[in-house]
């Protein structure tokens, strides 16, 4: 085994809430990895051999329908790590996962992190913790995109990306946008810009800062809120 200095701490949530054991055992299996912009971490159907702990960065997790458009169901940043089939022994990934927003973090194989897993209950605890976050992230987000309106959905998607980014100003295109949240460019356009005129955020040349986050959040619909708890729960935010 490869000797590797361990760091002191860890920006991603899960990684750093593993006991200092298990992170020792962990540590020199993980590689520090560049996530450069629309970087494709896994594809639809596509076998889970490599997994992801972003420290900075967004991936995004979107579901890809027969006539070729896509909606956005969960993203993942520093609260958590993008291969979960890895780790549930299931394989297969379901939709696509690619980077919206670059950054860098660690990759480790998944036949590894499996063999990990088996071997300790405390570290298949920890990520069944951001299982259990992940699942109430989609479940939140499918209703949230059925029942409110875009301006709501727009502020709750800003205020996650925020928060796993820990920065108040990121990079997003209104084309992006408006493939994450499943509607047409002019939609996102006017969408941002009411939020832009009530003085919640500013967006030019693709990049988004939020002005008053208080605001923003009353904004949103309560999916933010729900899902902002329970991450913050289960200790990953």
């Amino acid at each position: 085994m490869p000797s590797i200095s361990v760091p002191l701490t860890y920006k991603n949530r899960v990684l750093a809430s593993l006991p200092a054991s298990e992170l020792m055992r962990l540590a020199p299996h993980l590689s520090p990895v560049t996530l450069k912009l629309n970087q494709t971490l896994q594809d639809a159907g596509q076998m889970v051999d490599t997994v992801y702990f972003l420290e900075e960065g967004i991936c995004s997790h979107v579901v890809t329908m027969e006539a070729g458009s896509t909606v956005e169901v969960g993203i993942t940043g520093r609260d958590g790590f993008v291969g979960l089939p890895a780790v549930l022994g299931t394989g297969r990934n379901l939709n696509r996962s690619f980077m919206q927003i670059p950054g860098h973090g660690f990759r480790v194989k998944a036949t590894i992190l499996r063999e990990q897993c088996e071997a300790s209950s405390e570290l298949r605890s920890c990520f069944q913790r951001y299982f259990q976050g992940l699942l109430a992230q989609t479940a939140q987000t499918a209703a949230c995109n059925r029942v409110h309106e875009l301006e709501e959905r727009l502020a709750r998607w800003l205020l996650m990306c925020q928060d796993r980014m820990q920065s108040d100003q990121f990079h997003i295109t209104h084309e992006f946008l408006a493939m994450m949240l499943g509607t047409r460019r002019t939609t996102v356009t006017v969408a941002a810009g009411t939020l832009h005129k009530a003085g919640l955020i500013t967006y030019s040349r693709g990049r988004v800062t939020v002005q008053d986050r208080e605001g923003l959040e009353q904004a949103a619909c309560e999916c933010y809120q729900i899902i902002h708890e329970e991450f913050v729960r289960l200790g990953l935010l």
